[in-house]
């Protein structure tokens, strides 16, 4: 129990800025048994900005309400999966040798096609926030940051470790199908409880139905099609995986799945 315990406390202060005053020994053990709940850091995290933006738009008009909670996206993450993002860009689109990507992507400096990457996607994930307040949001644009995280996992099972040496990503050595399977069922209940509450709380209660469960299959169903596909590519660009390239997954697959969110919800 008490190892549960540290793994959720690993699995927030690792992947959010969120204020956990306790202190916790990471080992491999606790890395590896955190990725059960990364699931439910992002319906945590998805909850808080879906909150912030309902928040501003009572406040603001619509471009300075999607801006600010862009602005309280990127600080929930610290920008965590943004700068892995921007690793990732400047080592895969450097077009050199698979080490020399490897290289690039452990500089701490930003190149050129890293600023880009960064700018394009804020540009793109702050125009699809735009757009969700000209119509009106819902609790199911919770399900993307649920199910980004839950590909993280997948990611660190489904394809090998890229680098010899012992970077952050090697943490995640001990991650199998078991924990995969853990965090899957954890998704799983989670996104039935965000859709649960949102239509039971929501202004127009009717109970969940069809459209509500599908909601869950269509973000869940993107998340592994399109995250198999980034991972994929980036996989046979490096020769496997980093903890660089789990954030990127990460950050792509949200945008992604907002985007699909956008058209079907």
């Amino acid at each position: 129990m008490k190892q549960m315990g540290r793994a959720v406390v690993a699995a927030f202060q690792f992947l959010s800025r969120l204020p956990f005053p306790i202190q916790i020994q990471y080992t491999k053990e606790v890395f590896a048994s955190s990725v059960l709940f990364y699931p439910l850091v992002g319906a945590v995290l998805g909850s808080l900005i879906i909150l912030f933006g309902y928040g501003s738009a009572l406040l603001f008009p619509s471009i300075l309400t999607a801006v600010l909670t862009l602005v309280w996206t990127v600080s929930l993450t610290g920008a965590l999966h943004l700068d892995g993002l921007m690793d990732t860009a400047d080592g895969i689109l450097s077009h050199r040798p698979r080490e020399q990507m490897l290289e690039i992507m452990k500089d701490s400096r930003v190149g050129a096609m890293g600023v880009i990457v960064c700018v394009l996607a804020m540009m793109l994930k702050g125009t699809i926030l735009f757009t969700l307040l000209d119509h009106q949001w819902t609790w199911k644009l919770i399900l993307p940051f649920i199910w980004s995280r839950w590909f993280m996992v997948v990611g660190i099972v489904g394809w090998p470790y890229a680098r010899k040496d012992s970077g952050l990503g090697s943490y995640f050595k001990g991650v199998g199908l078991g924990k995969l399977m853990g965090a899957t069922i954890m998704a799983v209940m989670v996104s039935f409880v965000v859709v649960f509450v949102g239509v039971e709380f929501g202004p127009s209660s009717t109970g969940i139905t069809l459209p509500d469960v599908l909601s869950i299959l269509w973000i869940g169903g993107g998340a592994l099609v399109f995250g198999w596909i980034i991972a994929t590519y980036m996989n046979r660009k490096l020769g496997g995986l980093t903890g660089d390239t789990y954030g990127a997954v990460n950050e792509l697959l949200e945008i992604i799945l907002l985007m699909i969110g956008v058209a079907v919800f």
